[in-house]
């Protein structure tokens, strides 16, 4: 990759010492950039002292992982710590693949209203000059509206609830303090997509329907 990112005009170095030794950029891309290939596991605290360092370098740390963590139907809590977002890709997610040479783009990415299932579209790049600047250039020609599908997502909440999962508690907890059942809840909730991060819209409904009683 670095040779990659040279070949396109840029200064670009690997395994470069900052901050006294604290932190090691796996490639630099002119003092602003840096790109970290991670194969092994990573705990969110590792995770989240790493990203304070860059940040305080004012440097963008861009992090492409190995196999270990390919985003596949479903994202776990180790996984989000890689995600990434930018006006063009939204939501994004890289992946390297050493052993054929490409980089894979998981942009446009959207949770189900409840569950952990994703949405998202794919790219992929080889790592060489053209690949890496057709990367660096990329921009999706439509962005497709999707939905989730409202029997499934019904299921899995009332899964949830019946194993009493934390998630199932606390949709239980806030149906029963407004006397619904999950018959009450909006179809339209079921369908809609949320951001990676975000809260699950069901949630947030109960919990604006209960601050709203109350308030009364």
């Amino acid at each position: 990759m670095c040779t990659a990112l040279k070949a396109n005009g840029l200064r670009a170095d690997i395994e470069v010492p900052l901050l006294d030794q604290q932190l090691r950029a796996d490639v630099l891309v002119e003092n602003r950039l840096s790109f970290e290939v991670q194969c092994a596991p990573l705990s969110g605290a590792e995770f989240a002292h790493r990203h304070a360092l860059y940040k305080k370098l004012q440097i963008k740390d861009i992090w492409i992982v190995g196999k270990r963590h390919y985003l596949k139907n479903k994202i776990n809590r180790s996984q989000k710590i890689f995600l990434r977002y930018s006006t063009q890709w939204q939501w994004y997610y890289l992946e390297i693949n050493p052993f054929n040479c490409v980089i894979t783009l998981k942009y446009n990415i959207l949770m189900a209203a409840l569950s952990s299932e994703l949405s998202y579209e794919i790219k992929t790049f080889s790592l060489d000059e053209r690949g890496v600047a057709s990367l660096f250039t990329f921009i999706p020609s439509t962005r497709k509206n999707k939905i989730s599908y409202i029997q499934d997502q019904k299921i899995y909440l009332q899964k949830q609830i019946n194993q009493k999962s934390k998630l199932g508690l606390k949709i239980a907890s806030l149906l029963y303090q407004l006397h619904y059942s999950v018959a009450d809840i909006p179809d339209e909730l079921f369908l809609k997509l949320r951001e990676p991060k975000e809260k699950s819209p069901i949630i947030i409904f109960l919990q604006k329907k209960l601050a709203d009683l109350k308030a009364s």
